[in-house]
């Protein structure tokens, strides 16, 4: 995913540098873009694991970079919520911390959300 997001961020430039036609707010909203695409993939080239399992807690990515743990007594609840939308579905893995709320989508842990869900609430239960 990280090359799509380059190779779109490229795009949007070369898109924006075609179609400015000498209007500078076009290329300026396209360098913005691409600006913000790049950042993105670079955030998943340098910070790539979203969430970690260990015997004391779960870690979540937080912010750009940034790591929690979540220790284990401090997890309340572990789900996968699904949403319908004018045609369109989406999952989204729900960890309840109390007094935080951490999302993850499928593309964010590259598994399928129920798996992952599973495999969460079996690590919280063979730890007390």
């Amino acid at each position: 995913m990280p090359v799509a997001k380059l190779v779109g961020a490229v795009v949007l430039v070369a898109l924006g540098l075609l179609f400015a036609d000498g209007d500078r707010v076009r290329l300026v909203l396209a360098g913005l873009a691409a600006a913000a695409l790049a950042g993105w993939a670079v955030r998943d080239l340098v910070a790539p694991v979203r969430l970690a399992v260990d015997a004391e807690g779960i870690i979540v990515r937080e912010g750009f970079a940034g790591r929690r743990r979540l220790p284990w007594p401090a997890v309340e609840a572990v789900r996968v919520e699904r949403r319908t939308r004018r045609g369109l579905s989406a999952e989204t893995l729900e960890i309840d911390a109390g007094n935080s709320l951490h999302l993850f989508g499928r593309y964010d842990l590259d598994a399928p959300l129920d798996e992952v869900a599973e495999a969460l609430r079996a690590a919280q239960a063979a730890t007390g």
